[in-house]
């Protein structure tokens, strides 16, 4: 396996990843419909790749891993609303930043959810992601009206928590098995609350907003996902760990170069507080754990 055309892939898929809330910034249509449309034609986009290389879903491994496939499921739906939603009341950089906390989160709750002993190496990392959130998010200095998108920003930052452990309790399962699976149950969480909050609301269903909503199923969600799951299974963990976080360096940049939103000084420190402090609890993580 050429380990050069793999880091490709997964560099690819990640930088897709990264440019999700720039293209949303550009869709009329409410932030939950785009999550039910990007989890069906993103999971028929994996069924038919799948397919296409003759592999068949594992029902027995499917059914073995149910529990912690759906509770995963569910929670990257709520994941996905969450992030589009505080996509649309903060800048882009300053969600991306927020959902990236989850790493961290990860971090501290181990000891008591995997049983996994904390290393002490990490803890300040924990504290430097916490002071760079409080920059991030600066309620310090009195600002208060990207409140709520913050907010978003960091339950769907518990969203993506929930999903990491279930995925370390998942067993012997395909990788796009789970992909498929996941992306259904996600659509069929949001389907219900879609339909109760836009049910007689007139949506505008301009053509850039449907073009753009087939780009994000097929090329941000079914194209990332196949890129990605083939980058992840061959490559070493911590590349892929440190690569990982090109997707929220990618919506800073996309976020003040292309949108042109704008975050002051104490914004760009927390925002290397918070990358920083990731990458390198990754980084202590592979080096010190094996």
């Amino acid at each position: 396996m050429n380990l050069a055309v793999e880091r490709m892939k997964y560099i690819i898929a990640v930088i897709l990843y990264g440019t999700i809330g720039m293209f949303l910034r550009q869709v009329s249509v409410p932030s939950e419909i785009v999550v039910v449309c990007r989890g069906i034609i993103g999971s028929a986009f994996i069924s038919v790749f799948s397919i296409s290389q003759k592999k068949r879903l594992d029902r027995v491994a499917i059914r073995e891993n149910l529990i912690w496939l759906v509770i995963s499921g569910v929670c990257l739906g709520l994941n996905w609303v969450l992030l589009f939603a505080a996509y649309m009341h903060t800048t882009v950089a300053i969600a991306s930043l927020c959902n990236y906390m989850a790493p961290i989160i990860v971090v501290v709750i181990a000891p008591f959810v995997l049983h996994e002993p904390i290393n002490k190496r990490k803890i300040p990392c924990v504290i430097a992601a916490f002071i760079g959130i409080v920059f991030v998010s600066g309620f310090w200095k009195g600002v208060t009206g990207d409140a709520s998108g913050i907010l978003m920003g960091l339950m769907a930052a518990i969203c993506f928590v929930i999903i990491v452990i279930c995925n370390r309790k998942m067993q012997s399962i395909n990788p796009y098995d789970k992909a498929v699976i996941q992306l259904v149950i996600s659509a069929i969480t949001v389907l219900p609350y879609v339909l109760i909050k836009n049910w007689g609301t007139e949506i505008d269903w301009n053509a850039r907003s449907i073009v753009i909503i087939i780009i994000l199923g097929l090329v941000h969600t079914g194209l990332a996902y196949c890129l990605y799951f083939s980058g992840m299974s061959t490559l070493p963990v911590q590349t892929v760990a440190i690569l990982g976080y090109l997707e929220p360096v990618v919506s800073v940049l996309c976020s003040a170069v292309i949108l042109h939103e704008h975050m002051d000084i104490s914004g760009w420190i927390g925002a290397v507080l918070i990358l920083g402090a990731a990458i390198i609890s990754e980084t202590i993580g592979a080096v010190y754990d094996n």
